[in-house]
């Protein structure tokens, strides 16, 4: 590690695996129901049987790796599919046992959709057509549903993880196991964009469950380096498995 490095020496994002709420959420969309019928609270969603194998596919990824190449610390977010991808990660990859440490942190949540939790978009347009036109009016960036939250307010919780990152990860391998607007947010504050460039990427293509987003350490930008990115949404570990590559939003599926 350089002595002036302030920055881990790689940073990958992982969306987790397909959860069973996507199968029941295009189960609702496809029956044209308003709600998107769940048996446990949407942060207890596990994966799906498609979510574990593309787990384990990405495990296998990671032990093909060089080990001076692989992570020295895990973060996840709080939710079960999560918290679940990076176990299965770690341990079909060989990698369990407290090293590399697995830490969990709520601020990696997924985005709270508050009143419009479990809702298709035709339940929103159905039971809360106020909220539908003040999304239109405001746009995904900064509207906040009541009870929920707004990609501002995701990104206001994500910039102390960064700080965290800094701080304590300089130098190491970080990867964190979280969601889809987490993802796209880490690459708005990494990358220092626009609202309008976020989302022209959010709207040329979802981002793929188990896919990789990294970014790498390079000394030589600027007066203590940078990380610049190196993928996004790399899916080739879940190819070359065979399996499926899913990129559907979660649960609800009122606009993200």
């Amino acid at each position: 590690m350089i002595e002036h490095q302030k920055w881990p020496d790689e940073i990958l994002i992982v969306r987790h695996g397909q959860s069973a709420g996507n199968v029941a959420r295009d189960e609702a969309v496809a029956a044209g129901h308003p709600v998107i019928q769940l048996a446990s609270r949407d942060m207890d969603v596990p994966l799906s049987e498609l979510g574990e194998r593309q787990a384990q596919a990405l495990g296998r990824w990671f032990a093909a790796l060089p080990a001076e190449s692989r992570p020295t610390v895990v973060l996840t977010s709080t939710y079960l599919r999560a918290r679940d991808t990076a176990r299965i990660v770690l341990e079909t990859a060989g990698m369990m046992g407290g090293d590399p440490p697995v830490i969990q942190d709520e601020r990696l949540r997924e985005k709270e959709f508050g009143v419009l939790d479990r809702l298709t978009t035709a339940g929103v347009q159905e039971r809360f057509p106020d909220q539908m036109e003040f999304r239109m009016a405001l746009g995904k960036f900064y509207h906040r549903p009541p009870g929920g939250e707004s990609w501002c307010d995701v990104i206001l919780r994500l910039r102390s993880v960064v700080d965290t990152i800094a701080r304590e990860y300089r130098g190491e391998r970080v990867l964190i196991v979280a969601h889809q607007v987490v993802v796209l947010c880490f690459r708005y504050l990494l990358e220092r964009m626009t609202e309008d460039q976020i989302l022209a990427i959010d709207r040329a293509q979802d981002v793929a469950n188990c896919s990789v987003t990294s970014y790498k350490y390079d000394p030589g930008l600027g007066s203590h380096g940078k990380l610049v990115l190196d993928t996004y949404n790399f899916t080739a570990p879940l190819e070359e498995a065979g399996e499926e590559v899913t990129r559907k939003s979660d649960v609800p599926v009122a606009p993200k």
